[in-house]
């Protein structure tokens, strides 16, 4: 299955960014427009005081009030009073203004000669009329596409230039007012829906033009004798499924008509752990490229508050640029615009089109955009945007619809594009939330929904600008007379992947972060018909349990149900060396009664091949009998391997036979003799001493209509030294060693720990929601209810505190902090300290050293080079890298070196001509070395250098590059 996972791309309203390039102060407001048809990116610069516009349809930079008269406003005073009577603004359009004329544009007839001259001609080489194609259609339909011209009226995208150069000049003056790129709520999220929705648009419309385009040919021609069956055409060149095929499996998003060219779009969804699934659907991957070294786009942002997890992020070079969703977040889809304009006009919004310049940005009114376009001025702009609110409580309007006052841009904006982030809310009047006890006993009784809140104004969703409207109390007790909302619960502000780490609010924030991407890596159940899937790889753990110390995350995701770990009695004390660096020492009888065992399954395919001559690979039942090889004894009688078989290295699973002759064609290709097939049987390439059973045959046909066989080959593992583990606080290491219970500590109960950790894991870690863990699980245990360790839920009741667990402890018979009296297993004396011990839900990780273990001594070498080969499912060498060299040469090592280099790795016994110095051969008639340059092996030596180094020396000559060897007497 692959997943298209959201994109990070800009709002399509004005974004006024500031560069500081030594002295010289650069502006630039971008807007990026969006329509059905196009999409475009238009660019005003503010450079050494002069205005441009940077436009992909331009050959270069135009001045400002070129295309300001091209639109119509050819009066300098118009465009003045638009931008604002302030002196301030008019002295920065000066120096444009007097461009302008310096160019001698004056008239708009003028302003549309001197863009015709700048316009990109290949561009706009396409059948329509002339007058679109040349500047004036660059103005109509690229510059500000989003804004619509009727009749060739410019006004409006006059206007919107109007605002985005006050808003630049602003800016230069006032460096507060700029945008940031990335606050959450100038971001849009691209869905799967939406792009799949854009690339079956554009593989329709080709084809559409492809069937066109052939039926045009059909009936051009002189002769129509044979018909035109355009279903034939549709149905034979499968356009739409072919295309949506290939961009799903390459990844590879290419839509013609927005120019969009895009790579990685999908991918594969990891079903490593039900966790891992569920936290990739949430991912966001970013359109950034992760090699650039900047911190702004990788910063946790205060915006992403409550939307985007704070925890869950990846380490390495994607840190902070791969995001998750918050629990609660709902990613918007557009809705219909027509109404919500119509709606926005008759709540007393002045049109555009009846202001003058004078009037738009008068101190008693604010502009009104809505989507990125100015719809007009309002003068009571509270008073609209508690209108548009009371409408959306009331159900009138769409629970996504967001309106937002911005005081300093004095702007109202209503937004109902697709693609934002928004998350629901309990509405406080002056303070007193709407939600009642009886509201949540009717949920609890489920004569209530979710939806019923939001239907009846309860409960709203908000998005990131209009939060900046809201004054947001965390719990209602804290809610003052100016509070607008209340949050639902304050663990939501984390994702699905962190929601399983309980207080963890109490560990320092990289542990979380750790855990969230270790999380992903734990066995354990990954569906409920995991048993009859045929996944590639599956790792299951044997005895799943669910977490004694919970979350509400854990019990609203259902990871209770399908857990991935279990819970261990740790003891935290030093044990016999062999726990150094996060190293843990187990206990075998834990491990005998089924602790950290787990199931691997591979699946292996073979498929029945059916060649171009109609002929087809057989599968031969073995003859049974005292002659049977031994590698043949897992085959059932139809020749392929029976469930529940223990399988082998070089066992044959499938018994196989291929046609000698897959090109000449036979006339009866399916009764073809016994000798016109050739031997190849599958044998299974295990590693010795795993006991591997093949688990399931399944039988199905590929796409070309081969029979496949797929087999899935099962082997139990009990944990190993050099198994990882991990609890659920980033607290990561690997088995040091195992030992006996006998030798095991105990408690004066008789209680004998699973697992000994090191204490010195706690001092530098700070992970103190481990230390509150084990106490929390052990106080469930002894009362034998779950206890919650939900992020800051103390005052809310969703995380027992401290003080009360301990008061559990004490109640039945326990240290209050935890500690027990530990005799020690080896003399049986009790130990000098109390020790930390109770259960932690440890996870067991898919890195488990029976997969990484790998060594060799001799082995297959490479063709070329004859070096050893590389990798671990190649049985490659072991490297010796350039660092490792640099320390043998440090050392003096040199005839450490020389093994390691030569001897051990390439060998090679060449035949070097002193006199001309190039290598010869032995020739084995005259038992002697021969120079086939000088014609004789008079003067011919043996040295022994690596293959690749006498390779290089002959490829170098390939080159018309000689290298001689000088010899010297040693």
């Amino acid at each position: 299955m692959k997943l298209n996972l959201q994109n990070l791309v800009s709002a399509p309203s004005i974004r006024v960014d500031i560069l500081l390039l030594k002295e010289l102060r650069r502006v630039t407001g971008s807007v990026t427009s969006s329509t059905h048809e196009r999409k475009s990116k238009t660019v005003i610069v503010m450079d050494k005081k002069k205005i441009y516009l940077q436009l992909n349809a331009f050959s270069k930079m135009i001045p400002i009030m070129v295309i300001m008269k091209a639109m119509g406003m050819e009066s300098d005073q118009e465009v003045v009073q638009m931008v604002g009577r302030d002196p301030q603004y008019s002295v920065l359009l000066q120096p444009s203004m007097q461009e302008c004329a310096s160019e001698r544009v004056y008239t708009q007839e003028q302003a549309l000669e001197y863009l015709e001259a700048k316009v990109k001609k290949s561009a706009f080489l396409n059948d329509r009329s002339e007058k679109e194609a040349g500047a004036m259609g660059v103005l109509l339909n690229l510059f500000l596409a989003h804004v619509p011209v009727h009749q060739y009226n410019f006004r409006p995208k006059c206007i919107y230039v109007a605002v985005i150069l006050r808003r630049m000049m602003e800016a230069s003056l006032n460096a507060e007012t700029i945008d940031d790129k990335d606050y959450a709520g100038n971001k849009r999220l691209e869905l799967s829906g939406q792009l799949i929705s854009l690339l079956f648009e554009d593989l329709f419309k080709t084809m559409c033009s492809e069937v066109k385009r052939i039926v045009d040919y059909s009936l051009g021609k002189a002769s129509r004798s044979s018909p035109t069956d355009i279903y034939q055409q549709l149905v034979k060149r499968d356009y739409i499924t072919s295309g949506l095929e290939r961009a799903l499996s390459t990844g590879n998003w290419d839509v013609k008509r927005f120019r969009m060219n895009r790579k990685g779009m999908t991918q594969v969804v990891s079903r490593l752990s039900f966790i891992a699934a569920l936290g990739h659907m949430t991912r966001i991957s970013p359109q950034f490229e992760k090699s650039r070294k900047v911190s702004g786009p990788r910063a946790l942002q205060p915006s992403q508050w409550g939307m985007l997890c704070p925890c869950d992020t990846p380490e390495g070079e994607a840190c902070g640029l791969v995001k998750n969703l918050a629990l609660m977040t709902h990613v918007t889809t557009d809705e219909e615009e027509g109404p919500l304009i119509t709606l926005c006009y008759s709540l007393g919004v002045e049109d555009l089109e009846l202001l003058s310049g004078e009037e738009l940005h008068r101190s008693d009114s604010f502009l009104v955009i809505f989507n990125g376009l100015i719809l007009g001025k309002h003068r009571q702009p509270q008073r609209f945007a508690n209108s548009v609110r009371k409408l959306r409580r009331a159900g009138k309007i769409g629970e996504f619809v967001s309106v937002f006052v911005n005081e300093k841009q004095r702007c109202v904006y209503v937004a109902s594009d697709g693609g934002r982030v928004c998350r629901p809310l309990v509405i406080a009047d002056r303070g007193i939330s709407r939600v009642k006890e009886h509201h949540m006993k009717e949920l609890q009784d489920g004569v209530r929904v979710f939806d019923d809140f939001i239907r009846e104004g309860l409960v709203e969703y908000l998005d990131v600008n209009e939060e900046n409207n809201a004054l947001i109390a965390l719990y209602e007790g804290e809610a003052g007379p100016k509070t607008t909302h209340i949050e639902i619960e304050p663990f939501t502000i984390l994702g699905v992947c962190a929601g399983l780490i309980p207080f963890p609010h109490h560990n320092q924030s990289p542990r979380n972060t750790y855990q969230c991407a270790m999380g992903k890596q734990a066995m354990g159940n990954i569906a409920y018909n995991q048993l009859c899937r045929m996944d590639t790889l599956l790792y299951l753990l044997v005895y799943p349990q669910r977490p004694l110390l919970t979350t509400r995350t854990i019990e609203l995701v259902g990871y209770d149900k399908l857990g991935a770990g279990q819970n261990a009695t740790v003891a935290v004390m030093s044990y016999s060396g062999y726990d150094i660096e996060d190293a843990i020492v187990m206990n075998k009888s834990s491990l005998d009664r089924g602790f950290g065992r787990c199931i691997v399954m591979k699946r292996t395919t073979a498929i029945k091949q059916t060649y171009q001559n109609k002929t087809s690979d057989r599968i031969i039942r073995p003859r049974r009998g005292p002659d049977l090889d031994p590698h043949m004894q897992i085959l059932d009688a139809d020749g392929i391997a029976a469930p529940g078989e223990i399988i082998r290295p070089n066992d044959i699973y499938i018994n196989r036979q291929t046609p000698i002759n897959t090109v000449a064609t036979f006339s009866n290709p399916s009764e073809l003799p016994d000798s016109a097939y050739k031997f190849t049987p599958q044998k299974y390439k295990g590693p010795q001493g795993e006991t591997t059973v093949v688990d399931r045959v399944a039988l199905c046909s590929d796409v070309h209509h081969n029979l496949c066989i797929k087999f899935i080959l099962r082997q139990t593992r009990r944990p190993e030294v050099g198994d990882k583990f991990s609890s659920r606080h980033g607290q990561k290491g690997v088995c040091g060693t195992i030992v006996q219970q006998e030798d095991f500590p105990f408690s004066e109960r008789g209680i004998c720990p699973d697992l000994i950790m090191n204490p010195h894991g706690f001092p530098s870690r700070m992970t103190i929601g481990k230390m509150i863990e084990l106490l929390g699980g052990k106080a469930g245990v002894s009362c034998g209810r779950f206890h919650y360790g939900s992020a800051f839920g103390e005052p809310s009741g969703h995380a027992d505190k401290v003080e009360v667990i301990s008061d559990t402890l004490v109640r039945h018979g326990f240290n209050y902090s935890g500690k027990d009296f530990i005799y020690s297993g080896i003399t049986g004396y009790p130990l000098q300290a109390y020790i930390f011990m109770g259960p932690i839900y440890y996870q067991k990780l898919k890195h488990m050293v029976l997969d990484k273990m790998h060594a060799r001594a001799r082995g297959p070498r490479v063709m070329l080079t004859r070096q050893p080969t590389e990798g671990r499912s190649r049985d490659g060498g072991l490297r010796l890298g350039e660092m490792e060299r640099d320390c043998l040469i440090a050392y003096g090592a040199s005839m450490m070196i020389f093994e390691r280099l030569m001897l051990s790795s390439d060998p090679f016994l060449a035949q070097v001509c002193r006199k001309c110095g190039l290598l010869g051969y032995y020739h084995h008639k005259l038992k002697t070395g021969y120079c086939s340059t000088c014609k004789n092996g008079d003067n011919v030596s043996q040295m022994k250098l690596p293959y690749a180094c006498k390779l290089l020396f002959q490829e170098l000559q390939s080159m018309n590059i000689v290298p001689r060897l000088q010899l010297a007497d040693p």
